[in-house]
């Protein structure tokens, strides 16, 4: 259905069905905005000329003075810093760090939605991203604008709504009892500082960025009792869970202790403050050890998975691993054919009756 010209409504790309609107205001500074719809853009015309006729000051978005995208991104990592731990703050720094490579300089209200999601996919595409780091990034991006409105320094997210990646979370893969010996052996041979960190996260199934933020009010040696602080939000925000700590993860916590210097942090470098990280001796005890396609993060897979195979309930799992959903934890219902061969073979004694 063609438009009716109107004059002040327009489409910068034509065909694109993303209309905009210009008009003068009561100083005579010349205005445009992006509106969307075409019927929007009608509505928000005649509400733009009728502030002019009424000398109604502009709107929000335009009064104040137009701020760089840069300390948008200070306000952000303030933001982070005083609500989450050290090593999500720390990660949020390294995407930011990356988004204010292009876009520090301009002005936050001039960023529009599509050029985000194109600088989304080309970083994607030059840096081999998997999706679910796309969405992390989008995330991030849409955190500073959420923080500069709660700040009353704007009024739109332009990083809201954006489709997220369909994330491939079926991938499980976990250390064999062989790989685990070996793995074990060349932690202790090379890496010994490290091996409490690597067994706690086994025996625990902490995310590493809830692993290097524990500390050591967490820890109640007397109860046996490790209370983590889950970096993944709630639909309540951050939460805290408890996982019992069996007779490797109390030694480990002892043997650690024995280390203490005055950091409150549990997990600490060989210089004695909070460790951050894994990858500068993880991976190479991995290539030692012949162990390919590991990483940090299927410690959890092995975490949960083990507890599947040794026949212990989905729902059990799912709260000592801090999934969000059940659907999460049954990606590993599988690793239990014998307990589930024994649940359906219970079917039999209504046959043979």
């Amino acid at each position: 259905m063609a438009r009716t010209s109107v004059r002040g409504i327009y489409e910068r790309v034509k065909g694109s069905g993303v209309w905009w609107i210009r008009w003068t205001d009561s100083g005579g500074h010349k205005r445009r905005e992006k509106i969307g719809r075409y019927s929007d853009a009608t509505v928000l015309l005649a509400k733009r000329k009728t502030e002019k006729l009424q000398q109604i000051k502009l709107p929000e978005n335009f009064r104040k003075k137009p701020l760089p995208l840069s300390t948008l991104i200070s306000d952000a990592i303030a933001y982070s810093t005083a609500s989450n731990g050290g090593r999500s703050t720390h990660e949020l720094k390294l995407k930011f760090a990356l988004i204010e490579s292009t876009f520090g300089t301009r002005q936050a209200i001039s960023i529009t939605k599509s050029e985000i999601v194109a600088w989304l996919q080309s970083e994607a595409e030059k840096r081999n991203w998997k999706p679910g780091t796309v969405n992390r990034y989008q995330a991030a991006f849409s955190l500073i604008f959420r923080v500069a409105i709660d700040n009353e320094k704007l009024t739109v997210n332009s990083a809201a709504r954006i489709r997220r990646k369909r994330e491939d979370n079926g991938r499980i893969r976990f250390l064999s009892i062989k790989e685990e010996q070996r793995l074990r052996k060349t932690l202790q041979d090379h890496y010994s500082f490290y091996l409490p960190a690597f067994l706690i996260s086994i025996h625990s199934g902490m995310r590493a960025s809830e692993q290097w933020s524990t500390e050591w009010e967490d820890v109640d040696f007397k109860t046996e009792v490790l209370t983590i602080r889950q970096t993944k939000n709630g639909p309540n925000g951050p939460t805290r869970r408890h996982v019992p700590m069996n007779a490797i993860m109390v030694r480990c916590f002892q043997q650690l202790l024995s280390r203490r210097t005055t950091e409150k942090f549990v997990f600490l470098n060989s210089n004695g403050k909070q460790l951050r990280g894994h990858r500068d001796w993880f991976g190479e005890a991995l290539n030692r050890s012949r162990i390919a396609g590991y990483h940090w993060h299927d410690n959890r897979h092995t975490f949960c998975s083990r507890l599947v195979m040794a026949g212990v309930d989905i729902r059990t799992v799912a709260a000592l691993a801090g999934h969000a959903t059940i659907q999460m934890t049954m990606r590993y219902a599988h690793l239990s054919p014998d307990h589930n061969r024994a649940a359906v073979d219970k079917l039999m004694q209504y046959s043979l009756k």
